[in-house]
């Protein structure tokens, strides 16, 4: 009886023990940093357009939630416990509409999964969007390179394209200033692309 009850005893601790874990929950998530991509830009001429933003095509290392940076070796890495609020290419995609609305030429402006009917398509790569370390521990600069194509929107004639390079110091070697820096290169980027956009007529067949 007394060996029973032991046996008893201790398989009921072996499985509170295994429970231990569920009981605990799942870790906690990373913190979330705000990407703030305000471009510099004032009201600008009129146009007889509107622009459909496309998502932007981006490498594998740059499309996900995590905040790539670049160490003095070159090599890739990403800061521990911190993301995005979205994927990078929807936070690309998103500043650009913003910049375009803010800019208040095109006669309207979406994304393509708005199923706009519009004059031209803006179809985006997305090269670097980093922050670079020159030295280890340093303060690092925010690196992003954005190139653009116009086409029609009816047969993709591509009316031009453009390669916008845009870089941005950090204040400090922190999380939330390598944000900060992201955000300014990554609105100074999208206002030259929208500067850029602005220089091309109606599309031929949608002029009146």
């Amino acid at each position: 009886m007394i060996r029973r009850d032991f046996l008893m005893l201790g398989g009921a601790s072996l499985a509170l023990a295994g429970c231990g874990g569920d009981l605990l929950g799942p870790p906690p998530a990373p913190p979330v940093y705000i990407l703030e991509a305000p471009a510099p830009l004032q009201p600008m001429a009129k146009l007889p357009w509107s622009v459909s933003v496309m998502r932007p095509t981006a490498p594998n290392a740059l499309s996900g939630q995590r905040i790539p940076l670049i160490q003095p070796d070159l090599t890739l890495d990403y800061y521990a416990n911190a993301q995005l609020p979205d994927a990078i290419p929807d936070l690309v995609q998103a500043a650009l509409v913003e910049a375009f609305e803010k800019s208040q030429a095109p006669a309207s402006v979406a994304r393509e999964s708005d199923a706009l009917h519009a004059d031209y398509d803006l179809f985006l790569d997305l090269k670097d969007f980093e922050v670079r370390y020159a030295v280890k521990d340093g303060v690092p600069e925010a690196l992003v390179i954005l190139t653009a194509r116009l086409a029609t929107a009816h047969g993709r004639i591509v009316a031009g394209s453009t390669t916008v390079t845009q870089r941005a110091p950090a204040t400090a070697n922190s999380v939330a200033a390598a944000t900060q820096a992201l955000g300014q290169a990554l609105g100074a980027a999208a206002a030259g692309i929208v500067t850029w956009a602005a220089t091309f007529p109606a599309p031929p067949s949608e002029r009146r």
